[in-house]
């Protein structure tokens, strides 16, 4: 519903100008002139109508119709939404935008503030049936002009660079430009060699980028549209595999999938570049892998947790151990509520290898009960299905990494469940399908963490935990050095351990049998820990009370 104007105040109008290219814009009077002269003009025709013109100029020069990324339209469109600009004066409505769906957002905007526009140059009376289907003709023959426009642009540079033609942008760093074709720029030729050479010995780009800097290279001095200076700065690692990977520097012109022999002298020969390619080919493979990482992650880049946060690897090291995780990756605006989660890599892993292996071994066998496959088919299928689980048995951690990201295509960590994603078309085409293997798991906090543990496998035999091991031989120790008499000081001396050390080591030598039996069998709770035992201090004086405080029973 429009706003109520308030007569005494007048009609504000703003004027829009727009042109799509650059071209003539430095002139003294250009085309953006000439349209707010005839706007202005037509607003001083209407003055009697309580019309005024606002001070504030609106030109958009070198920006399209196309699309509504146009800073002086955005800032009109505000004054426009805050009640200070009544209507939008335009040459023609092509000015505004040369999109319907565009223009209808525009109209929502002028409506909501009570406003309206006006072309200078056609005459329509919106308010009717009959003016909204002449805006509308218009406009679609304003969005078909820029369509073809565009088409015919793209087909001109089709048809250049397939005869090796430059057709603009940044002049890359070891040329310079000349009548519109690239020439070599001898000093900055030399480092671009230099560049390619030295890739091929280090074989690092983190390493040629360090020495670039160390050496004072710095990349290529331009000028932009504004006249202003930028460039020279240190070579990062993403430009400098842009170089590696340019033909440009082949002599070749490369458009979309087609690659056309330039006009302009290469600088690298196609030996040179085609070892670097190999080489970058070779990293990319290796960093995807993980075969040169310390601690390979098999299943970096596969996991996301609860809430829908990506888990990326992490570790610790806790006396010359490492100890390997895989932790949610959180935001400094999540709420502490949802802190981060964090799992066992190597349980984790474990666990998937095991699911994927039982789903592989299965396979041979529902493809037979879903008759899709007949007995010389099959021999193959358990063929390929038998070197898969090998591959995944085997002791290289690259070929099982690479195995499950043929094989896997999403983990999800739930609070109760753990959901394997996965295909296994990639060991045979009659294993087409996505399937899900779902495991249960149990979710523990612990302070601002949410540690995610895997109970063994009920087939699986169990393992005692070696730190609760100790514990419980420490406790009777302790107790049965308490036996022999002595102050407490004494007992504590003898055992080379402090007063309240001593207090929780005895502690726990009181708790039921039940539960020592089950930490020596290996059958306590998955979250039972050592600190749990030692520094709870308030331990139930009955054995049921015990069980039940530590998750027995």
């Amino acid at each position: 519903m429009a706003k109520p104007r308030d007569a005494a105040r007048g009609i504000r109008c703003a004027i829009y100008t727009r042109k799509s290219t650059e071209e003539g814009l430095e002139q003294s009077f250009n085309s953006l002139d000439a349209q707010r002269e005839a706007c202005a003009a037509y607003i001083l025709s209407q003055r009697h109508e309580g019309w005024t013109l606002v001070p504030d100029y609106y030109d958009d020069g070198g920006y399209s119709g196309g699309n509504m990324d146009r800073p002086a339209l955005k800032a009109l469109l505000d004054e426009v939404a805050a009640g200070r600009v009544d209507v939008i004066v335009v040459y023609k409505v092509d000015r505004l935008t040369r999109s319907l769906s565009d223009f209808a957002r525009i109209v929502d905007v002028l409506d909501k503030a009570g406003a309206s526009f006006v072309s200078v140059t056609q005459s329509f009376n919106t308010t009717s049936s009959m003016g909204r289907l002449t805006l509308n003709v218009l406009l679609s023959f304003a969005q078909f002009e820029r369509e073809v426009t565009g088409e015919r642009i793209r087909d001109k540079i089709a048809a250049s660079k397939a005869k090796g033609m430059w057709m603009g942008g940044p002049v890359p760093l070891g040329y310079r430009l000349e009548n519109r074709v690239l020439h070599i720029e001898p000093i900055e030729a030399e480092l671009i060699r230099h560049i390619f050479q030295r890739y091929l010995d280090l074989g690092s780009g983190r390493l040629v980028v360090a020495e670039l800097d160390r050496d004072g290279h710095r990349s290529k001095a331009r000028i932009n549209r504004h006249g202003r200076a930028y460039g020279r700065q240190p070579i990062s690692r993403g430009a400098l595999y842009a170089i590696l990977q340019n033909r440009l520097y082949i002599g070749e012109v490369v458009y979309k999938e087609h690659i056309y022999p330039g006009q302009h002298a290469p600088i690298i020969d196609i030996e040179t570049f085609e070892a670097v390619q190999s080489r970058i080919a070779l990293g990319r493979n290796e960093r995807r892998l993980g075969t040169k990482a310390a601690c390979p992650s098999l299943l970096a880049g596969l996991l996301w947790d609860g809430r829908g946060r990506r888990m990326t690897p992490s570790h610790a090291v806790k006396q010359h151990k490492r100890y390997r995780y895989y932790v949610s990756q959180t935001e400094s605006h999540d709420d502490v509520t949802t802190p981060a989660w964090r799992i066992s890599a190597s349980e984790l892993e474990a666990l998937v290898v095991d699911e994927i292996k039982a789903a592989i071994s299965a396979a041979p066998q529902n493809a037979v009960a879903r008759c899709t496959i007949n007995s010389d088919a099959l021999e193959v299928l358990r063929d390929r299905c038998g070197a898969a689980i090998d591959t995944l048995s085997s002791s290289s951690i690259a070929q099982q990494r690479n195995c499950l990201l043929d094989l896997i295509r999403r983990i999800d960590i739930g609070d109760g469940t753990l959901a394997v994603g996965f295909s296994l078309e990639a060991i045979d085409p009659h294993l087409a399908g996505e399937q899900v293997r779902e495991v249960t798991i149990n979710m523990v906090r612990t302070g601002r963490q949410t540690k995610i543990v895997i109970p063994p496998p009920t087939t699986q035999s169990a393992k005692p935990n070696p730190s609760l091991l100790k514990l419980i031989a420490q406790a009777f120790v302790a107790r049965a050095e308490m036996d022999k008499g002595g102050s407490f000081l004494e007992i504590a001396a003898r055992l080379g351990c402090g007063r309240e050390y001593l207090a929780d080591l005895l502690r726990a030598s009181y708790l039921s049998p039940a539960i020592i039996k089950a930490i020596l069998e290996g059958r306590q709770p998955p979250d039972l820990s050592r600190k749990q035992l030692m520094q709870t201090s308030r331990i139930p004086l009955d054995w049921r009370g015990q069980e039940t405080m530590f998750g027995f029973g």
